[in-house]
């Protein structure tokens, strides 16, 4: 397989678990074992598009077992026998071989995967400039020997970039303290929400001035949030920004002695 490969440095790196439970989109070439007309083809193409049951492939490095994922789209972009080149819009964990597999199979003429490469993963696109490994390898001899860093500079995103797909909150000074610190974001911690967040969502949660603070998922709808004072609003999972960052706003009540207590 070829295609977009996202690489994470320092403490992006803690992101790429989210990144890589993105949906992700392929361009991938399958071939016939036997002839179909054009118009069976797209059919049988469309009985695909949503939630599929899928085995993975014996060459696999998952569990063998009947699962379920979604195909967002399945775009049907060239047909010229045996090969069909189609585009693969779908959910984290989808095998590309074992769908094209699938589909010869209601073809009954049978079918296997000849080429794929992959054009997205989550907010990365093949089309919006991303460099190539030979490229990287010639700016990094540049930084490494010329001591120029112009252009690996270039070619290094921010770590935000890697929750750009995802919805995201922004918090105040005293929440994004105790958030660096491992808390949970409790309603009254809520600054701004601009878009419509889902109870399970994965959601990024921002400073006033942009900094990213921490990954977590929604325990409330956006609903929930405007309509109460109280309450936990995004269990975190990952702390990306620095403790030292924003002072402690909390206070350790006498009676622990081992902990902080977020007051």
């Amino acid at each position: 397989m070829t295609g977009v490969l996202p690489i994470a440095l320092g403490d992006a790196v803690k992101l790429i678990g989210f990144l890589m439970q993105s949906s992700k989109e392929y361009v991938a070439v399958m071939q016939l074992h036997g002839s179909v007309d054009v118009g069976a083809l797209r059919e049988v193409i469309d009985l695909f598009v949503g939630k599929i049951y899928q085995k993975p492939p014996v060459r696999s490095s998952v569990k063998r077992v009947l699962r379920v994922r979604e195909v967002f789209g399945l775009e049907l972009v060239e047909y010229e026998h045996p090969y069909v080149l189609l585009r693969i819009d779908c959910e984290h964990g989808t095998y590309a071989r074992k769908l094209i597999h699938d589909i010869g199979d209601v073809l009954g003429v049978g079918a296997h995967m000849r080429e794929l490469r992959r054009t997205r993963v989550g907010p990365f696109k093949e089309s919006s400039g991303l460099v190539r490994m030979h490229d990287l390898s010639e700016y990094t001899y540049l930084w490494r020997v010329e001591r120029d860093p112009r252009m690996l500079m270039k070619t290094i995103m921010p770590g935000e970039y890697l929750v750009s797909h995802l919805p995201k909150v922004i918090i105040n000074d005293a929440a994004a303290s105790a958030v660096a610190h491992g808390a949970d974001l409790t309603v009254p911690g809520v600054s701004t929400l601009h878009e419509r967040i889902r109870k399970g969502d994965v959601v990024a949660i921002f400073t006033l001035k942009g900094e990213l603070v921490a990954v977590g998922v929604a325990q409330m709808h956006t609903e929930e949030v405007l309509q109460t004072r109280k309450g936990l609003f995004i269990k975190t999972k990952r702390v990306i920004i620095d403790r030292g960052v924003y002072p402690p706003s909390w206070r350790k009540h006498p009676s622990l002695k081992n902990g902080p207590s977020y007051q």
